[in-house]
């Protein structure tokens, strides 16, 4: 019988033993392989830079678009239906606030549904505001497009307590006016009565507070703030142009709901519009601007995060949006 040499011997048992370990260390555990999935999302955020504008998109929530709530001609209707079948995603939409850091001033626009519209979908624009480092109580302005519940429903809660309680409220005078008016209430289509009475209770505690602030569309609310009159959808629907070192941002509610559809077809209105030929009017006059100027726009029911540019086509216009990025740098 040969006797091994020690040495050799000694290596090939530590390779052995080695090959041993490492076959044990990297072959797959069956409780990893087991792992659950995860199914929550990043904090709906999103920041951008307008000059020496931080701008903040504050997801409140995400949403499909009812096909009956778009008004068009049957033929129309019928090709919009028949795209649905091809693409079901075709109407998603999204319910989103921006705030402004100026600088000086934290300016939100437009405020989510909170729990006054959408049966739950809604109400994640506090949490977002939150994730991206602010609080309710640092809010020193709420700009408001227009009184519908979808835009100023985060404003407070369904036990009437501000939301934004050290925050005064700015809204186009002809809409406070027909929104928050006993007499139009009363004389307004069973459908349209939600709106009424959300509007009224959830304004009613910033009115009791001296917070609650009125324009005409002559008037000036800031330095660097243009008021872009919008009516149609709503007697006082507004845009605000905020503009730093020749930069521009139009946070122009909603004179576009759904994206997809709207931007090919302009003249297409919604149910939600009180005058549809206006809405209509107002949106093929702006389109066009916009779409040569190159402007940034903010669209609370575009795709999250629901900031990009039009451009135009052949047939209608098409939506450029924000492409995320993690660089904080002008866009």
């Amino acid at each position: 019988m040969l006797k091994p040499n020690s040495k050799r011997f000694a290596a090939a048992l530590l390779v052995a033993l080695v090959v041993a370990l490492a076959g044990s260390v990297f072959q797959p555990s069956p409780a990893w392989a087991a792992a659950p999935q995860h199914h929550d999302q990043v904090p709906g955020f999103y920041r951008m830079k307008v000059g020496d504008l931080e701008v903040t998109a504050l997801l409140d929530g995400a949403a499909v678009f009812d096909l009956h709530w778009l008004t068009a001609k049957k033929v129309t209707m019928d090709r919009i239906e028949n795209a649905l079948h091809e693409d079901t995603h075709l109407l998603d939409v999204g319910d989103t606030g921006f705030l402004v850091n100026t600088g000086k001033q934290l300016i939100l626009v437009d405020a989510g549904s909170g729990t006054w519209f959408g049966g739950g979908a809604f109400g994640g624009l506090v949490g977002s505001l939150r994730s991206a480092g602010y609080a309710p109580e640092q809010v020193d302005r709420v700009l408001v497009t227009h009184l519908h519940s979808d835009h100023i429903g985060g404003l407070t809660t369904q036990d009437g307590k501000r939301v934004f309680p050290n925050a005064d409220v700015f809204v186009s005078k002809a809409d406070s006016d027909f929104w928050l008016s006993p007499e139009m209430a009363v004389k307004a289509p069973k459908d349209a009565q939600q709106f009424f009475q959300s509007a009224q209770a959830i304004a009613a505690p910033y009115i009791k507070a001296g917070k609650w602030h009125t324009f005409t569309d002559s008037e000036a609310i800031g330095d660097g703030i243009s008021l872009v009159s919008l009516h149609g959808h709503t007697p006082g629907h507004t845009g605000f142009e905020f503009s730093s070192k020749g930069q521009k941002i139009l946070f122009w509610g909603d004179t576009i709901h759904e994206q997809l559809v709207q931007l090919s077809h302009p003249d297409i209105t919604v149910v939600f519009d009180i005058d549809h030929a206006a809405a209509a009017a107002t949106r093929n006059q702006l389109l066009p601007t916009l779409a040569r100027e190159g402007v940034m726009i903010a669209g609370p029911h575009m795709p999250f995060p629901g900031m990009g540019r039009l451009r135009k086509e052949a047939n209608g216009y098409v939506w450029a949006p924000v492409i995320f990025s993690d660089q904080w740098a002008e866009r």
